[in-house]
């Protein structure tokens, strides 16, 4: 007779934990210690190689903070230091904060993490009929809607608010519901949207109540303006030649539930405290196991294995969910801005401990290398690879520009354009709504989002231009073609915009 022995766990003493939660390698006496004490070197030692301006670090242990500092300036150019009350945008970081909020008003009943996304957004849909009324609370805050990987965010990058990202959500494609994995903003504040709908407020009203003002998050905010009011707030940046400057500043409320908190690791790390003392704040229960659990349990495959000894990676709700190569559970979660900003934490639930780390630059694999040196030291004692070097080849590819001819020189002799009154006119894409072709700055100009967003076409071969994109999506750089088809009586029919068609939704009629 088979006989499973995983969910057994009453078979142990209490002071003994079952097979499941005993790590392979543990944790000698005075090596958590150690580590902590070899923090400032480690934080000094990124910020050279990675050159970023400044950077905030919080470790919690046992439910309180043992460490918070801050390093470098908060902005290029002054001599301001960051400290740990210094407030960063913390970027998608804010998904598992999110996920605690979620988790609050589910401990309340207001919600479950099967609640179907219709029941309090009925205006909400997706392209299939059956996904858009069984879709819940939990696929959307875990990435397996089917959504497309960072469905709407160049809807966000063109001037669209939330309402409006949201209900064009509907255009897009969808991939298996509930067995395909991908990363998406949108499909995330929309599960937020409904959680805030359920509970009778607007969402920054509701972190404020549920979490923010319990835990004594002081300076911790969803709203932009709120940030932007800070004296002590650090400034983001972008690399510009061998240094970095405060060019641009991003303003995610539209996103806010997933990316748009700002907090300085003395807030989070009350927040990192409660989640790694298992939802207890001082000994009291502040969230329910039953409530937090789910949201800190693998929900999505985010990670298929490539090799039979690799590990596969885990999303939650809102929480990545792994385990080290001591045996140890982990949770985590990053966020990048391009426009200038680089977190991560990390959480070793069977040690007491977790480590947050706030950047004010484009990633540059700065925050996910020193938590994980930390975590080197904590688990094993020693640092077991160049961390840095291998996370900055991995985000390097964020701060890349885009389109298919950067880098490619302009044609010497390119086929001359039709004349310039063919191609002007409205182009209409239910997507991204109409593209409008203008006469000015000697030229043409493409006008596209709800403000018309402006930018001037040049002349590239035939009948494509191009025009220089730059926002979140889209770093400075980055070129795209604008191509007109299919000419009508000396006027053309067709714009497909290169910029926009990722998921092929990109070309547009003329009205």
């Amino acid at each position: 007779m088979a006989l499973s022995l995983l969910g057994c766990s009453n078979a142990y003493a209490q002071d003994v934990p079952p097979p499941p939660e005993i790590s392979a390698v543990p944790i000698p006496d005075g090596q958590i210690d150690r580590a902590l004490g070899q923090l400032d070197v480690l934080a000094a030692e990124i910020m050279r190689r990675s050159g970023i301006p400044g950077m905030a670090v919080a470790v919690v242990r046992d439910g309180r903070t043992v460490y918070a500092k801050g390093f470098g300036i908060r902005k290029a150019g002054t001599r301001e230091p960051v400290d740990a009350d210094t407030v960063f945008q913390i970027a998608s970081l804010s998904k598992p904060i999110t996920a605690t909020v979620v988790a609050r008003q589910i401990q309340a009943g207001t919600v479950a993490w099967d609640t179907p996304v219709a029941k309090h957004l009925p205006w909400f849909r997706l392209k299939e009929p059956w996904v858009t009324s069984h879709v819940t609370i939990g696929d959307l805050l875990s990435h397996r809607s089917g959504l497309p990987d960072h469905a709407g965010d160049e809807l966000e990058d063109l001037g669209f608010d939330r309402r409006q990202v949201l209900e064009r959500l509907r255009f897009l494609p969808l991939a298996p519901f509930r067995v395909s994995y991908a990363y998406t903003n949108f499909g995330f504040t929309a599960a937020a949207e409904a959680v805030a709908v359920a509970s009778g407020k607007d969402w920054a009203t509701l972190c404020e109540e549920a979490l923010f003002k319990p835990l004594g998050m002081t300076s911790t905010s969803t709203r932009f303006a709120d940030f932007e009011a800070r004296s002590n707030r650090a400034f983001g940046h972008i690399k510009v030649g061998e240094g970095f400057e405060a060019k641009y500043q991003r303003r995610p409320d539209a996103q806010a539930p997933a990316g748009g908190v700002s907090s300085s690791v003395n807030d989070l790390a009350r927040w990192l405290a409660m989640i790694t003392d298992g939802g207890a704040i001082g000994g009291r229960v502040f969230l329910e196991k039953k409530a937090l659990l789910p949201a800190m349990s693998p929900q999505a495959f985010s990670g298929q294995p490539s090799t039979f000894t690799a590990r596969p990676g885990f999303y939650g709700y809102g929480f990545n969910v792994g385990v080290t190569p001591a045996g140890r559970v982990s949770f985590s979660h990053s966020g990048a801005f391009a426009m200038g900003a680089g977190t991560n934490f990390v959480i070793l639930p069977s040690a007491g401990i977790g480590i947050v780390v706030l950047t004010n630059a484009a990633p540059t694999g700065a925050a996910e290398a020193l938590t994980a040196q930390f975590i080197d030291l904590v688990q094993f004692g020693k640092i077991e690879r160049d961390w840095y070097a291998g996370y900055h080849a991995v985000v390097a590819p964020t701060n890349a520009p885009t389109g298919s001819l950067v880098g490619k020189p302009r044609p010497a002799s390119p086929t001359p354009a039709a004349d310039l009154a063919a191609y002007e006119g409205t182009y209409m894409n239910d997507y991204f709504g109409p593209a409008q072709i203008v006469r000015g700055n000697g030229g043409l100009v493409l006008k596209l989002g709800p403000k018309g967003m402006a930018f001037s076409l040049r002349h590239w071969h035939g009948n494509a231009f191009t025009f220089e994109p730059s926002s979140e999506n889209a770093t400075d750089g980055s070129i795209s073609l604008a191509t007109f088809t299919t000419a009508a009586n000396e006027r053309f029919r067709d714009l497909t915009i290169e910029y926009l068609d990722g998921e092929g939704l990109g070309a547009f009629r003329r009205k």
